[in-house]
């Protein structure tokens, strides 16, 4: 589905939360949206690597990365596998690589920027706790929107104004 997140905001801005502009798309999905799936780790990618190989439609995954710009937290492969899998998209504070491949990649990706490097992986992380970071709380089973526009965060599931 198409989300445009400034109709979201108009219709239903007494629900909305409006994360702080600091995400960039590079996903092939220039909109998203969906449940949150958190993810926490910083410069280890084991639990998201862990998610994207579980269904995922209907969901975002929402990884804090501690905003960390020393390493990506998704590459072409992951992004693949999430797609394979039906993730809408991945919201990431931090970085990515292999931008080329994942800008055809039929998913929605944001983050901070780029970095070429992989993390390492310790196996550490915590899946499904609330995260905060762009002055907004993201809670595991709440729902996001992203955007050219920027991204949002609902209590609800909302659905384009007409």
């Amino acid at each position: 589905m198409k989300y445009v997140t400034p109709d979201l905001c108009d219709a239903y801005a007494e629900k909305i939360q409006v994360v702080a502009p600091m995400f960039r798309n590079y996903g092939a999905r220039d909109s998203f949206g969906g449940e949150i799936v958190t993810v926490k780790c910083f410069e280890d990618n084991s639990v998201v690597k862990q998610q994207v190989d579980q269904p995922g439609a209907g969901k975002v995954m929402v990884v804090d990365g501690g905003g960390s710009m020393r390493a990506a937290l998704l590459g072409d492969m992951l992004a693949e596998r999430a797609a394979k899998n039906g993730w809408e998209g991945i919201l990431i504070y931090g970085c990515i690589r292999d931008v080329d491949v994942i800008g055809v990649t039929d998913l929605g990706v944001q983050a901070l920027g780029t970095h070429p490097m992989k993390t390492d992986k310790r196996g550490l992380g915590d899946l499904n706790v609330p995260v905060t970071f762009g002055g907004v709380a993201f809670i595991p089973g709440q729902y996001v929107y992203a955007d050219n526009n920027g991204v949002i965060v609902s209590p609800d599931a909302l659905t384009m104004p007409e």
